[in-house]
């Protein structure tokens, strides 16, 4: 199980992008209207930067940037028992890179005060690393295996997402088709979600990047 002290199971960086490009897509089949959404993504979300955010409403989030040094992720799980309102356990800032220090951890939309977790990964580096990597003493109970899930780049996690948050049964190989960047099909769409418009999807994935590596 992936957590913030054992990040083998996540992809690398370029896979990293195009997996969380790739829940936005799925998301924007299946919810024509953003705010019911869990995924998002802006592929201009500053000069060089694009953001991956995850809301699902009830108060547990994570925002990751991706820039010309790698990639970064901050996540609160409310209901953690490291979760002190304001105060976020030393630890998990601790060894940030530079490189993360001002689009990630000073950035007002992230809400770094209330975090849990974070995680990073340089151009370069092996895997993804976290305060852990270090050597550092994070908590056990950050709620890092039930926010980074679906970053392991399973499919059959989304179809388990999707079956408990839209009350939906997707078939996984048409959930592998939008994991492996592949052009939808109209048929494909609307078994995802049979109210979708075919059009405004594929426009939505236009500015999402879908399709991009």
């Amino acid at each position: 199980m992936v957590s913030t002290r054992d990040l083998g199971g996540l992809p690398d960086l370029a896979a990293t992008l195009r997996l969380v490009r790739s829940l936005a897509a799925l998301d924007a089949v299946m919810s024509p209207q953003w705010e019911y959404r869990y995924y998002m993504f802006d592929s201009a979300w500053g000069e060089g930067e694009a953001m991956a955010s995850m809301r699902d409403g009830c108060g547990d989030q994570w925002n990751a940037v991706f820039c010309a040094h790698g990639a970064a992720l901050v996540g609160l799980a409310h209901e953690s028992a490291s979760y002190v309102p304001g105060q976020p356990h030393p630890a998990i800032f601790a060894d940030l890179p530079e490189a993360f220090v001002d689009n990630l951890l000073h950035e007002p939309a992230f809400e770094t005060s209330n975090a849990t977790l974070c995680i990073w990964r340089e151009r370069g580096d092996a895997q993804w690393q976290s305060g852990a990597s270090a050597g550092r003493a994070l908590p056990t109970d950050d709620g890092s295996e039930v926010l980074l899930s679906i970053l392991s780049g399973d499919p059959q996690r989304y179809v388990d997402y999707a079956a408990a948050y839209f009350e939906r049964e997707v078939a996984l190989a048409d959930v592998a088709v939008l994991y492996a960047h592949q052009p939808p099909s109209d048929a494909l769409i609307r078994r995802l979600n049979p109210e979708a418009d075919p059009d405004a999807v594929r426009a939505e994935l236009e500015q999402i990047g879908y399709g991009l590596g």
